[in-house]
C-alpha cells in the first residue's frame, strides 16, 4: 500500500520534538491535509496532543510490544484514507529497550521504510551540529535521514551558519527552523506532559503552535518527502480478526481526566472481539447499569484524589459490584483507584475503593520506568498461571500493606539485579501497576471477553 509518511526523531529527549511534530500536525491539518499521527514506544499523553492537533485518533507503533508484522497492521489499519502519517518519535534516535535498539524509533522507520527527519535542539550550538548530523547520518547508513530542522535558533544569522555547516559537511538537507521562543512549550508534571483533558484553551493553544512552527517550514518539502516512502507490503500475519464481532459484552472504560491511559488499538481489539464499550467516570455519577466488565486504565488519580473521594455513587458502585463478581481489570492509577486510599505528595490520606488490601503511597522520586516481563504467578481473569507477558510501567507510587494476598505478577526488567513481585490477583480482580497493550498479547484480550461473558450469563441468570 502507498502511503505518505515521515518519522520526526529527536537527538535526545527534551529536544521539543512532541512540541514540533504536535504542531506540524496541526499547521498541515489547517491546510486541509488530512494528518494520520501516531508515536513510537509506549506513551499516553503524547498521542492525546496528537489527537488534538488532527482529529483522528493518535496511535503507538512498539516494536518491543509489537513485532514487525504487528507494527505494519496497526500503521497500515489506521493510515489509510489520510494524505499523510507524522510519526513522532520517542528519546532518541537510535535510543531502544537497555543499550540495544529493540523498540527505538530507528527500529518503526525502518519497518515501515519512512524517511527520518532529525530535529536538533541548536542552542549554544555552531559548527558542532554537522559532527552531531553526521554521526546520526552513519550510525545506520540504511536509515533513510531525509533532513534535519533545528529548533530553538536564536538568529537569523544563527539559522544560516548552522544550515551552512550540516548542509556542506553532512549533504542532509535543512528542512527548517524554530526560534527560540519559550512560549513554545507544552506544560510538564512529573509523568511527561500534561495530559490533554486537563489543559484549558488546547485549541488555541495548539494553534499559536501551529502558526509559529510553520512560519519556519516549508511544509511542501516535507510534503515531498514523505511521498518517496515506497509502497508498504501488508504483514504476513494479523492481530485483528478479518471481520468484528457483534458486540456481545458490556465493558465499562473509565475515560475522564484522572484515568485517560488507553492503547488506542488495544481498545479497538476489545471492541472487535466483542466488547460493547461504554464510558464512565470516577470523578461524576455512577457505574453505568448492566456491565459484564470495568476496565480501569493509569493515569493521574494522585492529582483528582479529593474529587474521586467525594464521589461515594462511583466508589460504591464498583465495591458492590466487584462483590458480586464483574470482572474488574486496573493498570497503575486503576490499581490505585482500587486500593483501600491514595496518600499524596503531602501526606494527605484519600479513601478509595478498597476492592483490594493496601493503600497507595506517592514518592517524592520515580518509583519505576521502563519495559518489564511479567510471568503470571495464579490463574486470573487475563492469563492462566505461568504465562509471560510484555509490559509497561511509569509510576511514582507503591501499594503497601497489601496483607498475604499473593501478588498477581514476577515482574523482570533488563539491568534489575532479580526478579520482583508485584500487583494482585484474587478470583474476578486483577491489578497491578503493569500497563499491557492488548494488540500485543491478542489471547489475554480474548480472556478478558471471556470472563466477561462468563459474567454477564450470571448477570442474565438472576434477573
Amino acid at each position: 500500500m502507498k502511503l505518505s509518511r515521515v518519522v520526526i526523531a529527536g537527538v535526545h529527549s527534551g529536544v521539543g520534538k512532541t512540541t514540533l511534530a504536535t504542531a506540524l500536525m496541526r499547521g498541515l491539518t489547517g491546510r486541509g491535509v488530512k494528518v494520520q499521527p501516531f508515536k513510537v514506544g509506549p506513551d499516553y499523553i503524547d498521542p492525546g496532543y496528537h489527537t488534538a492537533a488532527t482529529g483522528r485518533h493518535s496511535r503507538n507503533l512498539d516494536a518491543w510490544f509489537l513485532d514487525g508484522d504487528g507494527v505494519r497492521e496497526m500503521f497500515l489499519r489506521s493510515a489509510a484514507g489520510a494524505d499523510l502519517a507524522i510519526i513522532e518519535g520517542v528519546m532518541g534516535l537510535y535510543d531502544g529497550r537497555g543499550s540495544g535498539g529493540e523498540g527505538s524509533t530507528a527500529q518503526v522507520a525502518e519497518l515501515l521504510e519512512a524517511p527520518v527527519i532529525l530535529v536538533l535542539d541548536a542552542r549554544s550550538m555552531a559548527r558542532s551540529a554537522a559532527a552531531i548530523v553526521l554521526g546520526y547520518r552513519n550510525f545506520d547508513p540504511d536509515l533513510n535521514l531525509c533532513g534535519v530542522i533545528l529548533n530553538r535558533v536564536g538568529s537569523e544569522r544563527h539559522f544560516l551558519l548552522l544550515k551552512e555547516a550540516i548542509e556542506s559537511s553532512t549533504g542532509v538537507p535543512v528542512l527548517g527552523r524554530v526560534a527560540f521562543d519559550p512560549g513554545l512549550e507544552l506544560p510538564e508534571r512529573h509523568l511527561g506532559l500534561l495530559p490533554t483533558p486537563e489543559k484549558d484553551n488546547l485549541s488555541g493553544l495548539l494553534d499559536r503552535l501551529g502558526e509559529k512552527v510553520m512560519e519556519g517550514l516549508d511544509p511542501g518539502e516535507i510534503m515531498r518527502l514523505a511521498r518517496q516512502a515506497p509502497e508498504l507490503k501488508p504483514p504476513a500475519k494479523t492481530v485483528f480478526p478479518s471481520r468484528p464481532a457483534e458486540p456481545l459484552v458490556n465493558l465499562g472504560v473509565v475515560m475522564d481526566s484522572a484515568f485517560n491511559f488507553y492503547y488506542r488499538d488495544g481498545l479497538d481489539l476489545l471492541a472487535a472481539l466483542g466488547a460493547r464499550i461504554i464510558h464512565c467516570s470516577a470523578l461524576e455519577g455512577g457505574l453505568p447499569p448492566d456491565l459484564d466488565g470495568l476496565y480501569i486504565g493509569g493515569g493521574f488519580p494522585e492529582m483528582f484524589a479529593p474529587a474521586i473521594a467525594e464521589n461515594r455513587q462511583f466508589i460504591d458502585g464498583v465495591r458492590r459490584a466487584a462483590g458480586y463478581g464483574l470482572p474488574v481489570y486496573a493498570e497503575c492509577g486503576g490499581m490505585m483507584f482500587l486500593s483501600r486510599g491514595i496518600s499524596d505528595f503531602d501526606g494527605r490520606f484519600h479513601p478509595m475503593a478498597g476492592v483490594i488490601p493496601g493503600r497507595t503511597v506517592m514518592l517524592k522520586k520515580r518509583a519505576a520506568l521502563g519495559y518489564v516481563t511479567a510471568t503470571a504467578l495464579k490463574d486470573s481473569i487475563l492469563a492462566p498461571a505461568g504465562r509471560r507477558l510484555k509490559g509497561h510501567e511509569f509510576h511514582y507510587s507503591v501499594l503497601e500493606e497489601a496483607g498475604p494476598s499473593g501478588p498477581a505478577y514476577l515482574l523482570e526488567k533488563e539491568g534489575d539485579p532479580a526478579p520482583r513481585a508485584g500487583g494482585y490477583a484474587a478470583g474476578n480482580i486483577l491489578a497491578s501497576y503493569l500497563h499491557l497493550h492488548f494488540a500485543a498479547c491478542p489471547e489475554e484480550a480474548a480472556s478478558l471477553i471471556r470472563a466477561c461473558m462468563q459474567y454477564h450469563h450470571k448477570r442474565l441468570g438472576n434477573k
